[in-house]
């Protein structure tokens, strides 16, 4: 059965200061992304408002793999990639699957996904990934304060592991990237492997550590940290569902939702793989897709590996969390209102298996959510065109943990009209 655990008990409030200029800011969508720009804006002393019709942390950010990961800024496209792709759909245990019956919707945002592996556009989009990517820690760090940042990341570094002996193009060209953005990671062999954690089985050739990158001990806690700091700074969390933005001739009016309507001045769409349905109602259109990843959480796995695992011949994530192992990964293909297919979890179980062989998975729970997916992979983060008062940021796809307190701080820059953290041009919403 597919299913969502309960929420955990958040940890304390962190109050900050006022500004000039506040306004009545709404955010839409009380996950990683939409929780770390409310927290920057009520810093800047907004009145701010999330509304969402779920608990905080309780949608995509609940299920996924918890990597913290500012050395990972390859794009999903990359050369190379087309060619396994048929693999893939022949496969029934492979990364990726299509739900036929949706082939004709998502065709052209996989047209504009293949188009994206270009190298010159790989190139382009691994140093945005990278801008935004980069200072992840030290923005967790800020948002979450000392105690809260110790409490909730986990600095063990990664493994990406390989069980072919050759790197194929498409990882000589993401060590080229690696190289020349002076990341640190270190290849290992087997007998390194092996060292580093004895509970694999053997088979794995190849790997890389990359010591800089991390996780956190729960995505879903993480969260909910953030909402009960950001309540307790003054702002509000609303469980509704939005039903329309008002937009007069000088901007947003309010917020409309099942639960009654909430005045604003600033509306800022973060509602993951739903933003599209939001913004077409303004005449916002961006290629933004759902790629549907599934999980297993094992309570009581017995021996885990010491930090998070990248299985990269298998496509799927291992990573050790404070409530068990999480296995996480795939790609399908379905849109938003399609049922679960459990097989699609299973399978991450059946791999694993091979590679931990003495996992136990009494108790198992199985997840699927839904990634905000850009052709490029990179987001949206940016005003929305012609719609004064209406930001945008979304679409953050496989790394929206990695990528959700820089996105913040932008965001929160973007409102204010002051000089931005990073360069904001990648992410525009009209690069398309």
């Amino acid at each position: 059965m597919i299913t969502s655990a309960s929420p955990a008990q958040p940890g304390p409030a962190q109050p900050g200061p006022g500004t000039a200029g506040a306004r009545r800011v709404v955010v839409i969508g009380a996950g990683i992304v939409g929780m770390s720009c409310a927290t920057f804006l009520r810093r800047d002393g907004h009145d701010v408002t999330v509304i969402d019709r779920l608990p905080p942390g309780e949608g995509t950010s609940f299920g996924n793999a918890g990597m913290i990961s500012p050395d990972t800024f390859t794009p999903i496209a990359m050369p190379g990639m087309l060619r396994k792709v048929p693999k893939w759909l022949s496969d029934p245990t492979g990364p990726l699957a299509v739900r036929w019956s949706y082939l004709p919707q998502a065709l052209p945002w996989l047209v504009r996904w293949i188009r994206a592996g270009r190298l010159d556009r790989v190139e382009a989009a691994s140093k945005a990934l990278r801008a935004l990517h980069g200072p992840a820690f030290a923005t967790y760090r800020s948002l979450l304060g000392p105690d809260g940042f110790n409490d909730l990341v986990r600095l063990r570094g990664q493994l990406y592991l390989w069980q072919t002996g050759e790197p194929s193009e498409t990882d000589r060209i993401a060590d080229r990237l690696r190289t020349e953005q002076g990341v640190r990671a270190d290849v290992i062999g087997p007998d390194e492997i092996r060292q580093m954690e004895p509970t694999l089985a053997p088979g794995f050739k190849r790997g890389l550590y990359l010591p800089d990158n991390g996780s956190t001990a729960n995505p879903h806690r993480l969260v909910n940290t953030l909402a009960r700091n950001l309540e307790g700074a003054g702002g509000r969390v609303l469980r509704a569902a939005v039903t329309a933005i008002d937009i007069g001739p000088d901007g947003v009016r309010r917020v409309e939702t099942d639960a009654g309507p909430v005045e604003a001045d600033i509306v800022v769409v973060a509602a993951g793989a739903w933003s599209l349905r939001l913004t077409q109602k303004f005449g916002v259109r961006v290629p933004l897709e759902t790629e549907r990843g599934y999980h297993v959480m094992l309570p009581n796995p017995g021996p885990v590996p010491n930090r998070p695992i990248s299985h990269r011949s298998g496509s799927f994530s291992i990573t050790p969390m404070e409530h068990g192992l999480r296995l996480a990964g795939t790609v399908e293909i379905a849109g938003l209102d399609a049922a679960p297919d459990e097989r699609r979890a299973l399978i991450l179980l059946e791999q694993a298996r091979k590679a931990l062989p003495t996992l136990n998975a009494e108790g198992m729970q199985t997840w699927m959510g839904h990634r905000p997916s850009m052709p490029d992979s990179l987001p949206v983060i940016d005003r929305a065109p012609g719609v004064p008062g209406v930001f945008l940021a979304f679409g953050h796809g496989h790394t929206g943990l990695t990528g959700a307190p820089v996105t913040g701080r932008l965001l929160a820059d973007l409102v204010a009209g002051r000089k931005p953290v990073i360069d904001p041009t990648p992410y525009r919403a009209t690069r398309f």
